[in-house]
Parts: structure tokens; C-alpha cells; sequence
């Protein structure tokens, strides 16, 4: 740990030389800025980390003197020194692992109904409604970018983009199936469903780090109209929008303007073609470590939502909640804390298990 420290203060020092001789070329002073400021925290903390060895090293030397009260003052030096370089050094390994750059975009969220049919559509809405107050809680914005309700107020999908500081380092765990247990409001017997829904969620990317050729894409015009066909337009400006190398399709029909639904469907484009690389990348890198916690596969049955028991079990870290309404009116963050956490130690053993190997 101590190369890779010695490495970090280096390029830190580098960074200073090389912004007194930037000269007035802004863009590259403003890059080498973003960089030092990236690292300073890192190199604060590596500095007392070296300064806290030094008086260990210099207690430990003086811990066997002859002068009685010289030897105490080394041993009281060497009890309060040594919890504190136990802390840096957990503070050091944390600021070691590399952050996912995606954490602090803005989420476009998709839920769609799976098995359970109408059922499957009224937990999809009650999904949205649970992340819309999380969202309201932690003031961010909410956009819906795309919905297909069903009559009885329930959807077979909405897209919807949340726009606020670190909220994909937040809702990244909730992608996957969440399965939901309870009578359904149509069901006369009284019986108990299974129903699920499937969450996705993609951080917002721009134009510039997804490029999509024009001639990727085939673009449709069609009129739009509501739940059970009102309020349909004279003029088309809902937009289906194929990408033709994947076949994926993305259409947006809830803005007024066909140019609007377009931004809001490359948008999403964008950021689904985003993930499926960024997917690409953590497998060719985490093979060799196979969490649950992040990867987002839809085929795994993340959270159950047990209604008759009023409890919400998260499958990745056995953990349940038994105040259900709570949980539904947006108080998630036990499980989103636990999650973080976990992950956040994977990580560090992922970075442990390498310095072992370096050894």
C-alpha cells in the first residue's frame, strides 16, 4: 500500500509543477485542477498516515530506555499512535478503491410488469410510487420520460428520470426483480399472488460519451394516445425509435412535440447502450468475484414484498423490514445502506487480496 501511496503523492506533486507552467491554456489548467483536487484528500490523509508511523517508529525506539520517565512518555505515545494509524489505514484502503464514476449521474429508472398480469402492472405503479417519495425525500427531481398505464391504474412500463446529486450511487442496488405477495384488489377468494416487476436502472450519459450513428437508427412517427385510447393526438408526434445493431426499441409519446419524445427516446437509447457496455466491462473485470450486490441481472429475485407478514425481505443480505407501508412510502434506505456497505467490503477485500499477491 505504501508503493501505490508513494506513486499517488508523486503524480499529486506533478500536478502543482505542471499547473505553474500551464500557463494560459484554461482548458488543460482546469483538467489538472479537476485531477488535484481529486487526489488532495488522498494525500492529506497519506501524510498524517506517515507522520503517525514516524511517532510510532520513534516511541517504539525510546519504549526500552533507561530514563524511567522517557519510557513512559514513548509507551503513551505508542497507545495513542497506534489506534490512529489502525483508523487511517481503513480511511486509506476506503479511498484506495476505485469509485464507480457513474455515482454521481442522475437515474433513468424502467419498470415494467412481469408475471401476474394486471396484478403485475399494480405493483409496477405502487414501485414508482415508492421511488417517486424516496426521490421527494432526498429533493430530487422527478421526470417521467415514458408510461403505458393500464385502466385500472397500474403500468406495464414507465420510464422515468431522477435528476440529483448521487442518485445512482443510491438506486444502483435496485435493479433486478422485486416480487411482490398479497390479494390482488380483483381476486374475490381472498387467495394470496405472486406477482413480479423488473427494475432497471441506467445512469444518464450524454451524447459525447455514447456516440449512436444516424445510420443505427430508424425513426418512427405514429400518433399518440392515452390509457384506452383518449386523448389521441391529430398530429404524430410519439417516436419509436430502432437501434438497428441491437434491435433494441425505445418509443416516448407522453410530450407534446415530436422533437421532445426524440430527446427523451435517444436518451434513453443512450443510456441503455451505456449499460450494456459498462455490463460488459465488470464481467471481463470481476470474474473472479462474483457478488450479487450491483450487477443488476433481472433474472435475480432481489426483494420480496409479503404483504399479509407486512414485511419486505431483501434476498442479496437476508435482511427484512416488518413495517411494510414505511416501506412503501419511500423508506428504503436500510436496505440501500446495507447494500452500500456491503458492496463497499467486497471492494476492499477485492483490494486486499491484491496487495497480498503483490507480497
Amino acid at each position: 500500500m505504501l508503493d501505490k501511496l508513494a506513486a499517488i503523492e508523486e503524480r499529486y506533486e506533478e500536478l502543482n509543477r505542471l499547473l505553474m507552467e500551464v500557463g494560459d491554456d484554461y482548458q488543460r489548467a482546469a483538467e489538472l485542477a479537476k485531477e488535484r483536487a481529486e487526489l488532495e484528500p488522498l494525500v492529506e490523509k497519506t501524510r498524517r498516515y506517515r507522520q503517525a508511523l514516524t511517532r510510532l517508529e520513534e516511541g517504539r525506539a525510546l519504549q526500552d530506555s533507561e530514563d524511567e520517565e522517557l519510557a513512559q512518555l514513548a509507551w503513551a505515545e505508542i497507545a495513542e499512535t497506534e489506534p490512529q494509524i489502525d483508523q487511517l489505514e481503513d480511511e486509506i484502503k476506503s479511498m484506495l478503491v476505485p469509485k464507480d464514476p457513474r455515482d454521481q449521474r442522475n437515474v433513468i429508472v424502467e419498470i415494467r410488469a412481469g408475471t401476474g398480469g394486471d396484478e403485475a402492472a399494480l405493483f409496477a405503479a405502487d414501485l414508482f410510487r415508492m421511488y417517486s417519495h424516496y426521490a421527494e425525500n432526498r429533493r430530487w427531481e422527478i421526470d417521467v420520460l415514458s408510461a403505458n398505464e393500464i385502466g385500472i391504474g397500474g403500468y406495464k412500463e414507465i420510464i422515468f428520470m431522477l435528476k440529483g446529486r448521487g442518485a445512482f450511487s443510491r438506486l444502483k442496488y435496485e435493479s433486478g426483480v422485486h416480487r411482490v405477495q398479497r390479494v390482488p384488489i380483483t381476486e374475490s377468494s381472498g387467495r394470496i399472488h405472486t406477482s413480479t416487476a423488473t427494475v432497471a436502472v441506467l445512469a444518464e450519459v450524454d451524447e459525447v460519451e455514447v456516440n449512436i450513428p444516424d445510420g443505427d437508427i430508424r425513426t418512427e412517427v405514429y400518433k399518440s394516445a392515452g390509457a384506452g385510447g383518449q386523448n389521441v393526438q391529430k398530429n404524430a408526434t410519439a417516436v419509436r425509435i430502432i437501434h438497428l445493431p441491437t434491435g433494441m426499441v425505445v418509443q416516448c409519446q407522453d410530450e407534446r412535440s415530436q422533437l421532445q419524445n426524440r430527446m427523451r427516446a435517444m436518451s434513453i437509447l443512450r443510456a441503455r447502450l451505456f449499460e450494456i457496455e459498462q455490463e460488459k466491462q465488470r464481467q471481463e473485470v470481476d470474474d473472479a468475484r462474483r457478488s450479487q450486490v450491483g450487477t443488476g441481472e433481472r433474472s435475480e429475485k432481489i426483494r420480496t414484498y409479503n404483504y399479509p407478514q407486512s414485511r419486505v425481505t431483501d434476498h442479496r443480505i437476508n435482511l427484512s423490514n416488518y413495517n411494510l407501508p414505511v416501506v412503501m412510502g419511500g423508506e428504503i434506505d436500510e436496505f440501500i445502506d446495507e447494500l452500500s456497505l456491503r458492496d463497499e467490503t467486497d471492494r476492499l477485500s477485492a483490494v486486499g487480496l491484491e496487495e497480498e499477491d503483490e507480497d
